[in-house]
């Protein structure tokens, strides 16, 4: 089978489906008028370590002001975020923050999150995150029907429990990705090889 991208109407099905895993952005974000606003990103990955920049990419939204979701609108107007990582433990939380909520009605409460404080921005991080990155922002940029969200990272949460000698340490680390439809896959089985020289 051969697709050709100009005459498929939709490859996000293929794309979603042999792009796997992906990691989750659980992004908490505040609205100008206060509410915390806890969604997931599956579009989501690291771009530059100097400086620290993630991204997430979410797809707009033709029928929300401006056209964009809760999260991108915040973070354009606030210019901050918290891009917490999905754990086994709350994956079923993070799926319940996906739902569609009334204006503001906060997924926090909703699937029964607990903020945490963070240290240098104003969203909270998800408490039961073992590792967060309060991010500023670092631009926002259209692509198609998405916008590409990129992050600075200014402070990063570890969980004492995902570290040895106080580094992270992925053994420890049971991160869930997303696959394709309702799929999702944990990274508890791992193998090594050595990089050739």
């Amino acid at each position: 089978m051969e697709i050709d991208p100009d005459e498929e109407s939709s490859l996000y099905r293929t794309l979603a489906g042999a792009v796997v895993p992906r990691p989750i952005a659980w992004v908490s974000t505040t609205g100008p008028e206060g509410v915390d606003n806890l969604a997931p990103y599956s579009f989501f990955n690291v771009v530059a370590v100097d400086p620290p920049v993630v991204m997430f990419a979410p797809v707009d939204d033709d029928g929300a002001p401006g056209g964009l979701k809760d999260t991108p609108r915040n973070i354009r107007e606030t210019g901050e975020f918290v891009v917490n990582v999905v754990t086994e433990s709350v994956a079923e939380a993070m799926n319940e923050t996906s739902a569609t909520l009334p204006a503001g009605e906060s997924e926090f409460d909703h699937a029964d999150v607990t903020r945490a404080d963070s240290h240098l921005v104003a969203p909270p991080r998800v408490a039961e995150s073992p590792v967060a990155f309060e991010c500023s922002r670092y631009d926002m940029v259209d692509v198609g029907d998405s916008t590409m969200v990129l992050g600075e990272v200014e402070w990063v949460h570890l969980d004492d429990d995902v570290t040895t000698d106080a580094k992270l340490d992925v053994e420890k680390l049971d991160a869930v990705g997303r696959l394709s439809g309702s799929l999702y896959a944990t990274t508890d089985e791992r193998f090594s090889m050595e990089r050739p020289p």
